[in-house]
């Protein structure tokens, strides 16, 4: 062994376990199929060692930054890689010229990884534009933050941007057993004996990022005494100690899960804000996926509060959808606004119940001919007289007038006096008279 391989080996020792597990093949990379998977346009281009410049988007630990390595693996160009927080112009400057040398001199392409990308700013990220657009160096930018409100667009427009999503947990239960089982870069050398659940609350808790579940791994399982087995017991207690979150009564069965989104739901129905907020809390802090939440409460809003309060269900989705936009922690700010708006509105089944009784007659029961005068006007209407007799509402005064709009007197929304409901009850009463 060589000096130079002495001190490659002390160099991975001060290593975490993050750096040291990352794969150097796509055959490693775990998760991102929607993008990754056989056939995908971003593996044929890696396979093919075709590489156009890339945005590579997403949340921290999902894998960017390692799958870029992996191209630098692959690829016969020369890889080059800073970061936006610690290089400036001039070092961008210094690399493009090296790239157009090499390029003069031998032929060979060049590839830069710019890590944090969102950090230069416009006229940073304008010094790119004239090489980028050559093909030379080919820009591989990673970034955590929307590269549509972060990068230039003319550099986005000469790059293709892949969005990563969060590991699913299944992807970082495979992770933290591979480094378990990993004997050169991982534990595989130490005796660990881990509690299934104990894996399965790392990759709950650490919310899709795979760096922060093989961090507590790694903290949780050198710093166990061995028992008198002589081997390291990594248990539920461990893992709550290494990642600083308790595990929440959510168990494999999942019962706890539908359990608590029962009472959630019940709570929100009952009109009782303090319980629906303690649920709620429980939810977030065991991970559960906000979408779900939100979906919970945008339904509720629609089905228990209905038109006793319109409002309900407006807000609902609003929470539902800048949730997504703005993400977690701050989405439980979000989420309990629009659950304890639900269940303090005024509570109506009405359009519920409505629903559900026309769909049984439409199962059961006979389906009803649309009247002729109903009956869309633009084709045949002389002939087959659909449209004949139709009164426009607009035309009367009050902008109603009586006509059959179904042959049957059978009535499925029957508007409660709670609420705003209240007033659509007097209104179509008023209507009726």
């Amino acid at each position: 062994m060589d000096l130079f391989e002495k001190e490659e080996i002390k160099k991975k020792a001060f290593e975490p376990l993050a750096v040291r597990m990352r794969p150097g093949t796509l055959g490693g990379f775990v998760g991102q199929e929607e993008i990754l998977g056989a056939g995908k346009l971003l593996r044929r281009l890696i396979e093919s060692d075709k590489i156009s410049s890339l945005i590579l988007y997403g949340p921290p630990g999902c894998g960017k930054t390692t799958l870029a390595l992996i191209i630098s693996e692959r690829t016969n160009s020369y890889f080059e890689r800073v970061n936006a927080a610690s290089n400036n112009v001039a070092d961008i400057r210094k690399i493009i010229d090296a790239a157009k040398k090499r390029a003069s001199l031998d032929g060979r392409r060049s590839i830069l990884l710019i890590d944090e990308i969102h950090r230069f700013n416009k006229a940073q990220q304008d010094v790119l534009m004239p090489d980028v657009e050559a093909g030379n160096p080919v820009l591989i930018g990673t970034t955590t933050h929307n590269p549509f409100f972060y990068v230039n667009a003319a550099l986005l427009s000469r790059s293709q941007v892949f969005e990563f999503n969060k590991l699913r947990d299944d992807d970082i239960i495979e992770i933290l057993k591979k480094a378990l089982r990993d004997e050169a870069n991982g534990l595989g050398k130490m005796p660990i004996d881990v509690d299934d659940g104990a894996l399965r609350h790392l990759a709950k808790v650490s919310e899709g990022d795979g760096r922060r579940a093989l961090t507590a791994l790694e903290v949780g399982s050198l710093t166990t005494l061995a028992g008198k087995d002589k081997r390291v017991h990594f248990t539920m207690k461990i893992a709550e100690e290494s990642i600083q979150k308790k595990a929440v009564v959510y168990d494999k069965d999942e019962d706890g899960h539908y359990d608590t989104i029962s009472a959630f739901i019940k709570s929100m129905r009952g009109s009782d804000p303090d319980a629906v907020l303690y649920w709620l809390a429980k939810m977030i802090y065991a991970g559960e996926d906000p979408r779900f939440i939100a979906r919970r409460i945008a339904i509720c809003a629609s089905e228990d509060v209905g038109n006793a309060d319109p409002q309900a269900l407006v807000v609902a989705n609003a929470a539902l959808q800048v949730s997504e936009f703005v993400g977690m922690p701050e989405a439980r700010i979000l989420l309990a606004q629009a659950a304890v708006y639900v269940a303090c509105a005024p509570k109506s089944n009405a359009a519920y119940l409505g629903i559900e009784s026309a769909l049984k007659d439409v199962e059961s029961g006979k389906v009803l001919e649309v009247p002729d005068h109903l009956k869309d006007a633009h084709l045949d209407s002389e002939a087959f007289g659909h449209g004949a007799g139709y009164k426009y509402a607009h035309d009367f005064e009050g902008h109603y007038v009586k006509q059959e709009y179904k042959p049957s007197d059978k009535k499925y929304y029957i508007p409660t006096t709670m609420g705003y409901e209240k007033k659509i009850k007097e209104w179509l009463e008023k209507l009726q008279r």
